[in-house]
């Protein structure tokens, strides 16, 4: 294998881009080249890659000019150019835009087409009916409509508040008082309350309204997959989220998580991507439903998550399954995690404090003991003085903010919310 017959393009600066760096140079042992509008804190300091800052670069009338250029300047006959997107809307963006790119990328994303069919909550539940997967009762809401949704309900309180796609750009860089990631209301008023906030906003999304599955965040699951140019899934990791993050920005997001194996579900969920042809990396969360056994659908995104070194951490790695195909044109058989490790994003301390399942904690224990933890930031080749203070800061400046913000899902009380600041 040559490492320098390919070049990784690497798209955004957060967790996610810094997981990829990482997997990058602990693999092949090369730079990527990262590009983004500014760095991030998980980005700040590294010395892992080369970067280009492009002002603007993550706006519809920049991206697909800019990247080409880009495109152009790095392409070489011995060297095949594999580019990874980090947010939804750099996919997204790549996706709708992949033609003027044809010829110049090794990889393949989805289809526009197939992307506007799974891009949205309310859309891929639509596909969830179509194949079979289970999903939560919801209401669908447009703007002018918001107030009215709880009269269509057919669940009750508690219920979960989201728009459309929490990591869209619209709504990321939308703003009001109150905004979260997710919402979780006990009762009417409060729900209103919230949506005559995000009335005077400029998002124009929908939003969508569904009752409370029952459980904690160990309910939670989480699967990444990776689907060749030819929708065949080479590569599936399960994990179950023991804790999730609970600032209002980042509500809803994975901290902790134990990568498992379900052949079960597995297979529903490869069978899935296959049936609807889907290409590239996904991740799909879900959440188990102790009233039915059932695993609930909760969205899909066209990219590895966040928290995708828990994949990683389980023996597994998605970005040589990608570059083996892509780049060396291997066509392997369907790899499944199986192996039980940890991965982190916050402090042993949190975990210690507000994981409360007995099983969960001893079973941390037990990982933390035979070190099969992994943390994303703290790369052992990439801790330069300044980088050490800056992310040391980053990381236990989650205590506070558990401190702070945390409350207990599983016991579905959400009023505590109701004072929290936005």
């Amino acid at each position: 294998m040559n490492r320098n017959d390919f070049v990784p393009i690497i798209l955004g600066s957060d967790e996610n881009a810094y997981g990829n760096v990482r997997i990058i140079h602990e693999t092949y042992g090369i730079k990527p080249l990262l590009l983004c509008t500014r760095l991030l804190i998980p980005t700040m300091n590294s010395k892992l890659f080369d970067l280009i800052q492009i002002d603007r670069f993550d706006q519809e009338d920049v991206f697909p000019g800019a990247l080409l250029s880009i495109l152009e300047k790095q392409a070489s006959p011995n060297k095949k150019l594999i580019v990874i997107p980090c947010s939804d809307y750099y996919a997204g963006m790549l996706s709708r835009h992949y033609s003027k790119f044809k010829g110049l990328i090794a990889n393949h994303f989805l289809s526009d087409t197939l992307l506007e069919t799974l891009d949205t909550k309310d859309k891929f539940y639509e596909l969830c009916e179509r194949h079979g997967l289970d999903y939560p009762k919801t209401v669908v809401c447009e703007p002018h409509d918001r107030e009215d949704a709880l009269e269509r309900m057919d669940f009750q309180f508690p219920i979960v508040v989201k728009p459309e796609n929490s990591n869209a750009y619209e709504y990321l860089h939308c703003h009001f008082e109150g905004k979260k990631k997710v919402f979780f209301f006990n009762k009417r008023e409060d729900y209103l309350a919230m949506v005559r906030s995000m009335n005077t906003s400029d998002y124009t999304g929908k939003l969508i309204l569904q009752e409370f599955i029952p459980g904690g965040d160990s309910a939670m699951r989480v699967i990444n997959s990776y689907s060749d140019d030819h929708g065949k899934v080479k590569m599936m990791c399960l994990g179950q989220p023991v804790l999730e993050e609970y600032a209002p920005k980042t509500l809803g997001n994975y901290a902790a998580i134990i990568s498992r194996s379900d052949m079960a579900i597995y297979e529903k969920i490869k069978a899935f991507l296959e049936e609807i042809g889907y290409v590239g990396f996904s991740n799909i969360d879900m959440k188990f439903d102790s009233r039915t056994g059932k695993y609930m659908m909760f969205e899909i995104n066209p990219r590895l998550g966040r928290s995708s070194l828990f994949v990683r951490a389980a023996g597994l790695n998605m970005l040589s399954a990608l570059i083996d195909q892509a780049v060396y044109g291997k066509d392997a058989a369907c790899v499944y995690g199986q192996a039980t490790a940890l991965w982190t994003n916050v402090p042993r301390m949190v975990l210690k404090r507000y994981v409360t399942d007995p099983a969960l904690s001893a079973e941390i224990n037990q990982l933390y003991g035979q070190k099969k933890v992994i943390r994303s930031l703290y790369y052992g080749k990439d801790l330069n003085a300044k980088r050490l203070i800056k992310i040391s800061r980053y990381f236990f400046g989650h205590v506070n903010n558990y401190r702070r913000y945390y409350f207990d899902k599983g016991q579905a009380s959400f009023e505590e919310l109701n004072g929290l600041d936005g």
